[in-house]
């Protein structure tokens, strides 16, 4: 089925009163792949509203992000600050495909245009956390002969390395793929980099990847561990 087709007929069943919805994700672009799924916003006027579930829908696996319209705001601004909302670019790059009421084009407004503006800066504190982080796992990798530990040192280094060039840089952060092709975008060639240099790390040598790592820390002030300090209140 058609997935615009397969959205509709989900939402039907579902919340035959929904107020809006939007089709969002991979499926919706050229990026759709054999195992794209079905990623639907939902608006209601209220319960059972907010929740999220997985489902099958025929041959389609399907995410449904079920809101009202204030519980809609709630869970983007606490992404926001975040500096990464699945829910913001759902609504911002959707498409919205049913509207009973105004209430979706209302979203979709306010979701592109803050989509737009880009997530609040990151924090001093925020970039010196990375730093940090970042250091001791590198300390890590240069202090580990085993196999399994470089790996998940390694893969841990690529994701909050990836996480702070999108920081430094001020622009929107991802999971997963998502992480991935926003680097595309503002770090070209990062990636690559990184991902030859995480396999080159697997098999012991890990020049590589330290050098890629070092440069994106020297953008913010290099490694981080003397001084490093949090105050916790609980």
């Amino acid at each position: 089925m058609d997935p615009v087709a397969a959205a509709r007929a989900v939402v039907e069943e579902r919340h035959p009163a929904a107020r809006a919805a939007f089709l969002g994700g991979s499926v919706v672009t050229e990026r759709r792949t054999v195992t794209s799924d079905l990623d639907i916003v939902v608006l209601l006027h209220g319960a059972p509203a907010p929740y999220r579930e997985s489902l099958q829908h025929g041959d389609w696996p399907v995410e449904l992000f079920v809101h009202t319209e204030e519980t809609w705001h709630t869970f983007v601004e606490r992404e926001v600050r975040k500096r990464r909302s699945p829910l913001l670019w759902m609504c911002a790059d959707g498409l919205l495909f049913l509207d009973r009421d105004g209430a979706g084009e209302r979203l979709a407004a306010e979701a592109r245009k803050r989509a737009a503006a880009g997530p609040p800066a990151a924090t001093v504190e925020e970039i010196e956390d990375y730093r940090y982080a970042i250091t001791d796992l590198l300390d890590d990798l240069a202090g580990s002969p085993d196999p399994g530990e470089r790996l998940f040192i390694a893969t841990e280094l690529a994701r909050r390395t990836g996480e702070l060039a999108l920081a430094h840089a001020g622009v929107w952060s991802g999971g997963g793929k998502w992480l991935a092709r926003r680097l595309v975008i503002t770090a070209p060639g990062l990636d690559v980099r990184m991902h030859d240099a995480v396999r080159e790390a697997l098999d012991g040598r890990c020049v590589a990847l330290v050098d890629v790592v070092d440069e994106v820390l020297a953008q913010v002030g290099g490694r981080l561990w003397a001084g490093y300090r949090r105050s916790r209140t609980a």
